[in-house]
């Protein structure tokens, strides 16, 4: 899909951020709304399909958190949270909330564009060579993941909805059973990018996939922690698909 049939919402109360992020993102051929708190932000959905959301975490209201813990029980749209500089607390918040990345302020226009252009890539496209691309379930312990939907089904059948970036998560632990991968892989295999020395969002998804499956974050089974070089998925895995 090109560019400029993508629809960018900026969730932000300063009406100057806004329009410089609107005029910006335009001027790269996005199609771009704009809206100062949540109920405008619920409004924008509502009246027509938004691609991505850039959501600020101070907001009058209902704040960016609060905002997209609701969105991510009811839509799969990709969020970058925009976080104060430096609190470390708030982007770990977002992403347990379901942010699929976040970006400290201040930042540049430039690294915001750069940033949605990475995440609309990574919801968009599988990596190469994937399992999971010509299957439609992958079967695991009893768990079953859809491709298609990004739904995962527990043994006991109860459907648990994935975030983009949960399902990303999940998709490459799958696609690479009883292998270790460490932080570098993972995010550059589900980001797209490299590490910082501060970085754990992977720590952060890794904890979410661990509490959707009932994996004991003290004594994993499934996503175990192998200490000073990463994780591995301890399963046997296989895949279907319904349409051989």
């Amino acid at each position: 899909m090109k560019a400029a049939e993508d629809h960018i919402l900026i969730v932000d109360d300063d009406p100057e951020i806004r329009s410089l992020l609107g005029t910006y993102l335009e001027k790269y051929g996005f199609r771009v709304t704009a809206a100062g708190d949540g109920n405008q932000m619920w409004q924008s959905l509502e009246a027509s399909q938004v691609d991505l959301i850039v959501l600020d975490v101070m907001l009058p209201g209902a704040d960016g958190l609060e905002l997209c813990r609701t969105l991510r029980a009811r839509s799969k749209i990709p969020v970058i949270m925009l976080t104060a500089r430096g609190d470390e607390m708030d982007r770990v918040l977002g992403l347990e909330m379901g942010a699929d990345d976040y970006l400290p302020k201040p930042f540049s226009a430039r690294e915001l564009l750069a940033r949605i252009k990475v995440v609309l890539r990574r919801v968009r496209d599988l990596p190469p060579e994937s399992l999971i691309d010509a299957a439609d379930r992958i079967v695991f312990e009893g768990w079953s993941l859809d491709t298609h939907t990004q739904l995962l089904t527990s043994p006991e059948g109860v459907v648990i909805t994935l975030s983009h970036a949960e399902y990303r998560l999940l998709q490459v632990l799958l696609t690479h059973p009883n292998r270790i991968l460490n932080r570098d892989q993972l995010l550059d295999l589900t980001q797209g990018r490299e590490a910082g020395p501060f970085d754990r969002s992977i720590d952060v998804l890794i904890g979410r996939l661990r509490k959707h499956l009932g994996d004991d974050a003290k004594q994993p089974v499934l996503i175990k922690t192998i200490r000073g070089r990463g994780y591995l998925l301890a399963s046997k895995v296989s895949s279907s698909n319904k349409r051989a």
